[in-house]
């Protein structure tokens, strides 16, 4: 199976094609930036695309990114991500982002469960915890630093994300202890790409995973009456 993977969430923007069978990236291109994903993302596409014999042809599947991350973000990556499952007929998979930043640390040896950490600000985090052998312990959820400090309690735990750094160092204050990766500006796009491999595109659509409740709420007052 070949597969074009696509990654738009957060701080990189992100392309790359992965071919099962031989567990390699044939073609990728990421690039660090907090924004200018929609000028950015398609030339990345064609250049990654140009690269790989029998161009969008030969793909099997699409993997996009839904979130949680920017909205603007997501947005062009599923557009893109649709737009190029349309033109040439093939499954588009919807990859968590959470799930992609723990995937490289799962079946690795060691206790600890894994939490995926994305900053959500005013003192909250996208989070979700897994065991080592790969059970969800907490789906996914914005929880505020005060609730996540308690779900995760005395577990042993390997904290990795955007913010990995930021939890792991209020849960060490907090009197706990961690083993924490490194800050990462997204997830590796290869792992999108390998999760996009073995998903059901019917179970994972490619809709945008929004865990915060919206900001607006329609207007109830001031409405004309109806006669």
């Amino acid at each position: 199976m070949r597969i074009l993977a696509i990654d738009t969430a957060l701080g990189l923007c992100s392309a790359g094609v992965f071919e099962e069978e031989t567990d390699t990236m044939l073609s990728v291109e990421s690039v660090d930036m907090a924004r200018g994903h929609a000028e950015a993302l398609m030339p990345i596409i064609e250049r990654v695309m140009g690269r790989v014999e029998g161009g969008f042809s030969s793909l099997d599947r699409i993997a996009v990114s839904v979130g949680p991350g920017s909205f603007t973000g997501l947005r062009v990556g599923l557009a893109a991500g649709r737009a190029i499952g349309f033109a040439t007929q093939k499954p588009v998979i919807g990859i968590n982002t959470l799930s992609a930043f723990a995937a490289p640390s799962l079946g690795v040896g060691g206790n600890e469960a894994v939490v995926s950490v994305i900053d959500a600000r005013h003192s909250h985090v996208y989070l979700q915890m897994v065991s080592p052998d790969g059970r969800l312990l907490l789906a996914p959820q914005i929880i505020s630093m005060t609730d996540a400090l308690a779900a995760i309690g005395s577990l042993p735990v390997r904290i990795v994300g955007s913010a990995a750094l930021l939890l792991a160092s209020a849960l060490r204050e907090a009197g706990g202890s961690c083993e924490a990766e490194p800050d990462l500006a997204g997830p590796d796009i290869a792992w999108i790409a390998r999760l996009g491999s073995v998903g059901d595109p019917q179970q994972s659509p490619p809709s945008p995973l929004y865990l915060r409740p919206p900001d607006a709420t329609p207007q109830t007052n001031g409405r004309i009456a109806l006669v």
